[in-house]
């Protein structure tokens, strides 16, 4: 759970750290669903919504097979997805974001539309899927979906800044595990 090249700045008295990894092509990766929004503040200048409103691991918990040292048999553990689809995408969005969102969103703008703004990455869902659709016409919410332009500028404060920092905040703890890794990204966040 470590990048694939890593910059020590080491004292005289330091030893090199060392990596135990069968390759370094084997390191786990997880993909991470995160959502923010701008964040509100009252007349006074008291903040009323931070903006954040969730992390989302791109996980499956599978119990395992067999009894180790490390855990019993049939204890749930998280599983990378490997392969990101449009189901997958689906499923997070309607399953885990959405509820999220209309659970945290600010009652005084709930009447407001709501554009969730993501990357053009083939394995997302159209923006005018169906299942999509009618989830959020269920709710009461005015949620639509929006495809950045490509090349734009838009989102990269959000890659250079907030994302890297999470991240290197994230290295700091240098989990061993994918659970570990979840627990930093998600205290990072």
């Amino acid at each position: 759970m470590t990048k694939k090249k890593y910059n020590y700045y080491l004292e005289a008295t330091e030893e090199d750290p060392h990596r135990m990894c069968k390759n370094k092509n084997y390191i786990g990766k997880v993909m991470f669903l995160l959502a923010l929004a701008r964040p509100r503040f009252d007349g006074d200048g008291n903040e009323t919504f931070s903006g954040k409103i969730g992390v989302f691991p791109l996980v499956t918990y599978e119990p395992t097979k067999r009894m180790s040292v490390n855990r019993d048999a049939g204890t749930l553990v998280a599983k990378p997805i490997s392969l990101i689809n449009k189901e997958v995408c689906r499923n997070f969005l309607c399953n885990m974001m959405l509820p999220t969102i209309k659970e945290k969103w600010p009652r005084d703008d709930v009447g407001e539309t709501i554009i969730i703004q993501r990357d053009n990455v083939p394995c997302h869902i159209n923006d005018n899927d169906e299942e999509f659709r009618r989830v959020t016409c269920d709710s009461g919410f005015d949620i639509h979906l929006m495809s950045q332009p490509p090349n734009s500028p838009n989102l990269n404060v959000l890659d250079l800044g907030y994302f890297n920092a999470i991240q290197a905040l994230q290295h700091k703890k240098a989990p061993k595990t994918v659970d570990a890794l979840i627990d930093a990204v998600k205290k990072s966040y």
